[in-house]
């Protein structure tokens, strides 16, 4: 081989090299701002995979022990089952309109985001958050300033106009108040509007013994909308914490009245692997349309998947077709669970 040849054949090897040290150097000052995230996600995964501990149980809490937390979001919150201190934010804001339906904010544009206590006193941060496509990259941005990981990024309607993305977030701290602080300013580079009176339930617009005799749970109202919930039978873990019931593992149906007995429905199903296929069948067979299938968790036992659906027809109809999906999972009704 000749000196020339050898020459070429090195310039890939050392190309590729400056090519990574630059790539590092360019990169720096973002991977410091997000080693707090990766420190803590890391430390969850480990924990994970590790030797196999007892899990940390939430504990009880009282809505006064989360006032402060409330006045840093800029909105009152509610406390469900003495455990998840829960702040509803819909956005309001926005006429977002999927085919040919004009979607209400509590059928699926509402940000959740949930704070639980924990035993060995740490708080989990736990939400689901909706963002417009312009909105989406900066919030990002601002999650990863304050240490607030993401951990799904993805859609729950199918064609929508505008653009809209839900992002899973997620931290962990020993103080609430700076998870707290993190989230609001995230919020804040957001066109997230401030609270405003509910708007006041229409029981009449849907036949809801039919959708409860259907679906097997008794639903509630979130505003106009219908909501049928239920939740994995099983404990589920998030790393080395033990989830309270309804937090980031329920199945929840929604339905949105059109008038005549009609409904639009958004849904998603929470699901285990061996679940899956035969809920998404089952789905399909109901008349429901398919729009995801993801993970909303990186470190949850026993492993969960969520299919999120939509359907157009007449309510009851569609729950007792949507009610054989429900009954391919392990879940159990939860009465009462209207929020996220």
């Amino acid at each position: 081989m000749t000196d020339e040849n050898r020459q070429q054949n090195s310039r890939p090897g050392a190309d590729g090299t400056r090519r990574r040290v630059l790539t590092a150097a360019a990169l720096a000052p973002v991977l410091a701002g997000a080693s707090g995230v990766a420190r803590a996600q890391s430390t969850e995964a480990s924990t994970a995979r590790g030797p196999r501990r007892v899990p940390v149980p939430p504990v009880q809490t009282a809505l006064a022990d989360w006032r402060d937390v409330g006045a840093v979001l800029g909105r009152p919150g509610d406390l469900k089952r003495n455990v998840m201190y829960h702040t509803g934010l819909p956005r309001r804001d926005l006429r977002v309109v999927s085919r040919g339906v004009v979607v209400e904010p509590a059928l699926a544009l509402g940000s959740h985001v949930s704070f639980v206590r924990y035993a060995d006193g740490g708080t989990m941060l736990m939400g689901d958050v909706v963002v417009t496509e312009d909105e989406l990259q900066t919030f990002s941005d601002v999650l990863y300033e304050h240490g607030i990981a993401q951990t799904a990024i993805h859609k729950h309607l199918l064609s929508q106009k505008p653009d809209i993305w839900w992002v899973h977030v997620h931290a962990h701290g020993h103080d609430p108040l700076v998870l707290a602080r993190g989230l609001r300013a995230a919020f804040d580079r957001t066109g997230t509007p401030p609270p405003a009176p509910a708007a006041q339930p229409r029981p009449g617009a849907l036949d809801t013994a039919g959708i409860d005799a259907a679906m097997g749970v008794k639903g509630v109202f979130d505003e106009r909308i219908y909501k049928s919930t239920f939740v994995r039978r099983e404990t589920v873990t998030d790393g080395a914490r033990v989830l309270p019931p309804g937090l980031g593992a329920t199945t929840a149906i929604n339905f949105q009245p059109l008038g005549g007995g009609r409904a639009a429905v958004s849904g998603d199903c929470a699901l285990i692997a061996g679940e899956v296929q035969v809920a998404l069948m089952a789905l399909r067979r109901s008349g429901a349309q398919l729009v995801e299938l993801h993970s909303h968790g990186l470190t949850d036992e026993p492993r969960l998947f969520f299919v999120h659906f939509w359907a157009v027809g007449d309510a009851v109809r569609l729950a007792r077709g949507l009610r054989t999906a429900v009954n391919a999972t392990d879940v159990v009704p939860m009465a009462g669970a209207a929020g996220g």
